[in-house]
């Protein structure tokens, strides 16, 4: 267990931390649950930074670093869906996360094939990643209905649309794969 391996873990391991604090009858739970979320994204910036810094990169890593961002940030968005009860926050929600079942599940075909790199991270993609968390740390530490929580709110939906706009970047540059016709050789 090195280093990078050990914050993709404690990631993991605040995932339930976050649920249990976020819904204690208690005053201070938004700013807790929201330093909590704010530790494991500097954890998810962190454990890359270090595993290239330090050689420390392994299959272990490579495999449950992507998982742990996105269960955490789907459990944070899953949370916040029940907890605003807004149409806006559950579409752009379900536009984050089905985003995310998209491009996982098209990286793993690619990988397949032999072309994972052209489905390599994006800018756009690190940028909607950087909105997503502000909008989600934003959205836990306020209470539903707050000035801060409907600019929260507009954050998210940023995201969303920049969640689309990586999504189409992912998709035009696998379209020639995607749009092949069978061959005749089976």
């Amino acid at each position: 267990m090195n280093i990078p391996n050990f914050l993709t873990s404690l990631r993991i391991f605040l995932i339930p931390v976050l649920i249990v604090i976020y819904y204690l009858p208690w005053e201070g739970r938004y700013y807790a649950s929201a330093a909590i979320f704010g530790i494991a994204a500097i954890t998810d910036w962190l454990d890359g930074f270090l595993a290239r810094a330090l050689n420390q990169s392994t299959p272990f890593g490579a495999f449950f670093d992507p998982v742990a961002d996105k269960v955490m940030v789907s459990v944070a968005l899953v949370i916040l869906v029940a907890a605003y009860d807004n149409p806006l926050m559950t579409l752009a929600s379900a536009v984050i996360v089905g985003r995310e079942i998209v491009i996982s599940a098209l990286r793993e075909w690619m990988a397949e094939m032999g072309k994972r790199a052209s489905v390599a991270v994006s800018f756009v993609g690190k940028f909607k990643t950087t909105m997503q968390m502000i909008a989600i740390f934003i959205l836990l530490s306020n209470a539903p209905g707050t000035g801060w929580a409907d600019f929260g709110l507009f954050v998210l939906i940023i995201a969303a649309l920049l969640t689309l706009w990586s999504m189409y970047i992912y998709l035009k540059a696998a379209w020639p794969e995607l749009s092949a016709s069978k061959s005749n050789d089976s």
